[in-house]
């Protein structure tokens, strides 16, 4: 049974890289070696890493909502090549905002049973939210890591991690060392053992 699972949202070259059809920002990108960290620090620890890929069909509904981006098979669906999975690793598409949608995603963390479910990637405000919200109706513990989220829209990121910790109790970390933490959310504490490197409190 593994202690803890690490999400890695939607880490795609059509919202990560500037040639995406729907490119997050110079700005997201800055999230890349922290989410490089925990996926490190995760395997190095033989605890699960899923990464949940947008994956449409050609005719998805949600196309009338955003421009068309990460079509299935495509370039714009592919993992950016920095945060490219290991063999060990699990690749889920879905095809809505929550990383449960259309997917085996319940039934893995069933079988996995963590203790806790970490997560990170894109957008705050959108796919990290709704997938946090599953997560907390299902009975997870779960850990954002505030370093390793971004949004194109600042306050709507501001506003995700507070409704997150506030309606979800989500837990707010940082995935930086101690020694580079510098936070507009408030203070840190450090962690123990597998715990955040860095707690923060309101």
């Amino acid at each position: 049974m593994a202690s803890r699972v690490l999400l890695v949202i939607d880490l795609l070259n059509d919202f990560m890289d500037p040639r995406g059809s729907l490119y997050c920002g110079d700005e997201t990108r800055r999230i890349i070696p922290q989410i490089r960290l925990l996926i490190d620090e995760f395997t190095a620890s033989g605890d699960h890493v899923i990464y949940l890929r947008d994956a449409h069909a050609t005719n998805d509904k949600e196309f009338e909502l955003f421009p068309p981006h990460a079509v299935k098979g495509s370039w714009g669906s592919e993992i950016i090549p920095e945060l490219a999975p290991f063999d060990q690793h699990l690749v889920v598409d879905k095809t809505r905002f929550s990383g449960f949608f259309g997917n085996n995603l319940a039934d893995l963390l069933r079988d996995f049973s963590p203790r806790e479910v970490w997560v990170t990637g894109v957008l705050t405000s959108i796919c990290v939210m709704d997938t946090t919200g599953d997560l907390r109706n299902r009975d997870y513990s779960v850990v954002i890591a505030v370093d390793a989220v971004a949004d194109m829209d600042p306050a709507a990121h501001r506003f995700a991690l507070d409704r997150m910790k506030k309606v979800y109790g989500a837990k707010l970390v940082k995935a930086r060392p101690e020694s580079e933490l510098t936070s507009e959310h408030g203070e840190f504490t450090k962690g123990r053992g597998n715990e955040a490197m860095g707690e923060i409190h309101s």
